[in-house]
């Protein structure tokens, strides 16, 4: 009998003749990110197993509750039979252990040449505890203890309770999106909606220094740290974007500058997608949370790409965002006070309906492909690395 870790899929079971290549890209992503435990994984079409020392199971644990893919997480006994005199003799071995006065006996048999049913099973067994328990009854409704047990090929497996997993699809198994990642609230969380879609994503920052601040940008770095423990080799884009926001400023009627200043990020984010092989762009746009995220606005600014644009939050309300930012531990550093491109031109009275032909037209005024060509080609990108302390931590 050995102690390990069962994996419950969940959603993956769903899919059929794919399945080998979700099932493969989660046991990558686990082996990745439980590298350090030298773990032990093996698989099936129906549970992954992980073999690994016991006295590291607590941090494994809180390891695979960051792994999206993952419906449930269990600590269970493996045994190397299905014949159930063995079976009954070790659970009383393990429930010598345990106190309890009710409990109930679940059974799975996913091995169906033996053959008792799932029920006969769980009454034999039950009645066995009775016998040789003392002090305990049977209670199928609110029991103390629920006893599972799932008999599969040639051997069995034991376990008692289960921890839930983030499910979703395993990072990277639907391709490659580009994260437009501020320092508010609502991208971070847009980023983490989409990883659970099985999607990996890259990010990209606009600065804009003198008028951003250093603080600002690690802000943002500590958030793609957060961000890469369920995305591991995280990539952040860090954008120099102070000529185009000056040039804005200067030459565009500043009922237009947040609409003109959005294009430009979205014909940035677009080109690096491309050179990154990404299929999408991601941002935290919630519909009519602010002037640019009217739907005129959204369909104005929308035009300048072609690649699909991803709104995970678009039909979420600000408070519901934020008990999402709070659950995946964005939400502190997120309001913190450095301030991003994004707010230190806002007009007092921006457009919230903008006309796509004035757009252009102002445009016009700026030599803005020249520009932007060189935004992107002097962009600095960080691979952010959770192993490393950066300076900003001692603030946080």
């Amino acid at each position: 009998m050995q102690k390990m870790i069962l994996i419950k899929y969940g959603e993956l079971t769903t899919k059929k003749d794919n399945i080998n290549l979700f099932l493969r890209t989660l046991q990558q992503n686990i082996s990745k990110k439980l590298e350090q435990y030298n773990p032990q994984i093996t698989y099936d079409k129906g549970r992954m197993f992980i073999k690994a020392s016991e006295e590291k199971f607590t941090k494994i644990i809180e390891d695979l509750q960051e792994v999206f893919g993952i419906h449930e997480i269990i600590i269970c006994y493996e045994l190397n039979t299905i014949d159930l005199e063995q079976i009954e003799n070790e659970l009383l071995n393990i429930l010598n252990n345990k106190s309890f006065q009710t409990f109930k006996v679940e059974t799975k048999r996913s091995n169906k040449k033996i053959n008792q049913t799932s029920i006969e099973i769980s009454s034999k067994i039950g009645s066995f505890i009775l016998k040789n328990k003392e002090n305990c009854k049977v209670d199928v409704h609110t029991p103390e203890i629920c006893i599972h047990l799932e008999l599969r090929n040639t051997k069995s497996y034991i376990y008692f309770e289960s921890i839930k997993g983030l499910g979703g699809y395993p990072v990277g198994t639907l391709g490659k999106g580009i994260l437009m990642l501020s320092g508010g609230i609502d991208s971070p969380v847009a980023g983490f909606m989409t990883m659970k879609r099985g999607v990996k994503i890259e990010a990209v920052y606009f600065e804009s220094p003198p008028h951003t601040s250093t603080e600002a940008k690690n802000k943002v770095i500590s958030l793609a740290k957060i961000l890469n423990k369920y995305n591991l080799d995280l990539k952040l884009h860090v954008i120099h974007f102070t000529e185009i926001q000056e040039a804005i400023y200067k030459e565009i009627p500043h009922e237009y500058l947040i609409t003109i200043m959005r294009r430009m990020m979205y014909r940035i984010t677009e080109r690096i997608a491309k050179k990154a092989n990404a299929k999408i762009l991601i941002n935290g746009e919630s519909i009519g949370q602010v002037a640019s995220q009217t739907l005129t606005s959204m369909r104005a600014i929308n035009e300048v790409v072609q690649l699909p644009v991803i709104r995970p939050l678009a039909c979420f309300d600000k408070l519901e965002i934020i008990e999402l930012s709070k659950k995946i531990k964005t939400y502190d550093t997120s309001i913190l006070p450095f301030e991003d491109c994004c707010t230190i031109f806002v007009p007092d009275h921006p457009i919230i309906n903008p006309d796509p032909k004035l757009c252009e037209q102002y445009e016009n005024l700026i030599p803005y492909e020249e520009m932007i060509s060189t935004a992107i080609n002097k962009h600095e990108i960080i691979k952010i690395n959770n192993k490393e302390k950066n300076d900003y931590e001692d603030i946080l």
